[in-house]
């Protein structure tokens, strides 16, 4: 019987251990095999092993820079860029007019000015709602942003409401304000209009055409597309040239502010806070007087309260009056110091074989401004028993009173009643006005 010689049993044992994976060693360990020659290096690289230094770290390492994009910019333009929300247009009239923008720069400077009292309160609105900030440049589109645009179809204000709108969404009209221009009131309207106009067409250009056209005449001609078996998307629509030109003229701002410098356009930039903050009064007061009390000029008081026909903010149970932001210490300290009258109108009431021409003349007025005051076009007719407003006597109304840049008159268009509408009052006779007035400080703005 064959017996195999006593070695092959180690040597099959050291195969076998071969062929088993070597285990991983330790970091701690690989350093000492290295230190010590055990890796296999050669005894000259052991050497130079031997003189690398050891480096300690003491201290944790600085954290990485990272930048935080949920911060709100400082300019208010990069606010209203991150919430562009519509889809974009793509038609030669957006490149048409969009030239036309360009070759006036002029006019986009003032735009821009003019816009920089507004802008944060509608932005603010916007999202607010969750609608889309390209909207924030709609009014110039409308009114170059400007509140007391009027247009040949009687709509009024920065966001042009013609009268029967206005009275849907509750914007008062009378003999005391059209608040179709009000920044704070309109705003409002106009933002709800929207907003129903594009829940009832699910696409923001035939919103936008909607606002423009009137919502059933696009409905009209989404039908007869439809009936046509063609799109009906703004594009496919037929309709009037100016309302064919009005998503245009937006797209063509939203692409100049987007990227002004690929336009070679330089926009100033406007504060990311708000521009104004309300205030309330709770007595008549002047318009020239609150001008005076905030320290500013007439002109720019009425950038911001646009509203008032007459020279007297009237007490409706508490009216707000807006005011820069940085002036509402000031007007209230003003308020504080102030003895004496708030309002130098009164109610007159015409007197038998009176007329426009007498009265005018006891008050130290001309017929012209009697008239405009008033709100009395030319051709109503004012005799006995009329009530007028009038500057109290023994007070001199010819100063700052009627330096107040006051909407010219118009003559009242006879249309048809709209549902739920109110009636315009002819005249309304002032109260006289409290010794004090009681002015609330409003809460502060984000």
């Amino acid at each position: 019987m064959f017996k195999p010689p006593p070695a092959l049993p180690g040597i099959l044992i050291c195969g076998f251990l071969l062929v088993l994976p070597k285990p991983a060693l330790p970091a701690e360990e690989i350093g000492l095999a290295l230190s010590s020659g055990l890796a296999g290096s050669p005894s000259g690289d052991a050497a130079k092993l031997d003189t690398v230094p050891t480096i300690e770290l003491k201290d944790d390492p600085p954290p990485m820079a990272t930048i935080d994009l949920t911060l709100p910019p400082d300019d208010l333009w990069e606010r209203i860029r991150r919430g562009f929300g519509m889809a974009n247009l793509d038609s030669p009239l957006v490149q048409q007019q969009q030239a036309w923008y360009l070759a006036r720069p002029d006019y986009l400077k003032r735009v821009v000015e003019r816009s920089r009292r507004y802008m944060h309160h509608i932005v603010e609105e916007l999202e607010k709602r969750g609608m889309p900030t390209e909207l924030a440049l709609l009014p110039i589109v409308e009114s170059a942003y400007n509140p007391m645009a009027y247009s040949r179809a009687h709509a009024s204000g920065m966001w042009q409401f013609i009268p029967s709108t206005g009275k849907t969404y509750q914007l008062d009209q009378n003999w005391w304000m059209d608040q179709r221009r009000d920044i704070i009131a309109s705003t409002s309207a106009a933002l709800e209009y929207l907003q129903s106009i594009y829940e009832m067409h699910g696409d923001w250009h035939l919103a936008l055409a909607s606002y423009n056209w009137g919502e059933n005449a696009v409905a009209r001609a989404i039908n007869k597309n439809l009936a046509k078996g063609l799109p009906t998307d703004y594009l496919s629509l037929t309709m009037p040239s100016e309302t064919r030109w009005y998503v245009p003229k937006l797209q063509a701002l939203k692409n100049i502010i987007a990227q002004p410098g690929l336009f070679n356009v330089s926009l100033d930039p406007i504060p990311n806070k708000p521009y104004f903050q309300t205030i309330e009064v709770s007595a008549h007061m002047d318009v020239a007087i609150a001008a005076r009390l905030a320290e500013m000029t007439i002109e720019e008081f009425l950038a911001l309260n646009p509203a008032y026909n007459r020279p007297v903010i009237p007490d409706k149970g508490g009216a707000n009056i807006v005011l820069p932001a940085e002036k509402i210490d000031i007007f209230m300290a003003n308020l504080e110091a102030h003895d004496k009258p708030l309002t130098n109108w009164q109610a007159y009431t015409i007197k038998k074989g009176e007329g426009l021409e007498s009265v005018a003349k006891k008050h130290g007025l001309s017929v012209a401004r009697l008239r405009q005051v008033n709100g009395i076009s030319a051709k109503m007719r004012i005799g006995p028993g009329h009530t007028l407003l009038v500057p109290t006597q023994g007070e001199s109304a010819s100063g700052n009173l009627l330096a107040v840049n006051l909407p010219v008159v118009k003559p009242t268009i006879r249309k048809q009643p709209v549902k739920g509408g109110k009636g315009a009052r002819k005249t309304t006779s002032a109260k006289k006005p409290s010794k004090k007035v009681a002015a609330k400080r409003p809460a502060p703005r984000n």
